[in-house]
């Protein structure tokens, strides 16, 4: 078991890591030059906007990892704790789960392309839907936390 508490931990910190980068990239400093200017690509306001809301979600990603463990770590070592609050202490913990790997399942699937490869449209569909998509995962993870810090 603290095998698979070290390796979530680290997967955890790895992912963080990779998004840290990730978001470097498209800072304007290690991208295409293309991408560069404010307007160069008629869907950039957008593709700022779902990776605006990526980040909110991403600073709430070690929130959920210690209200997850808080969660285990209580259902576990409680003294006299009801079967029913142990069981919804467990379920909560599956729901921090699951918030969690909605986004990296998010982050893994995002993948945009050029308006000119893909064209304008398309991508402005995509994102849209990506858009959808993130807000989503998002208010999973809010809910989730919300839920957890009333248990």
């Amino acid at each position: 078991m603290k095998a698979i508490l070290k390796l979530t931990a680290l997967s955890l910190l790895v992912l963080l890591y990779a998004c840290g980068q990730k978001a470097h990239e498209h800072d304007g400093h290690d991208h295409d030059h293309a991408h560069d200017a404010p307007d160069a690509s008629p869907n950039h306001a957008l593709y700022e906007e779902v990776m605006k809301v990526h980040n909110e979600a991403m600073a709430k990603m070690d929130a959920v990892y210690r209200l997850r463990e808080d969660l285990k770590k209580k259902a576990s070592e409680t003294p006299g704790l009801s079967a029913e609050k142990k069981k919804e202490m467990e379920d909560m913990v599956l729901k921090l789960d699951s918030a969690n790997e909605s986004m990296m399942t998010w982050m893994h699937e995002f993948k945009p392309e050029p308006d000119s490869v893909a064209g304008e449209e398309k991508v402005r569909e995509y994102l849209e839907t990506e858009m959808e998509k993130v807000k989503k995962v998002r208010e999973d993870i809010l809910e989730a936390i919300d839920r957890a810090k009333a248990l």
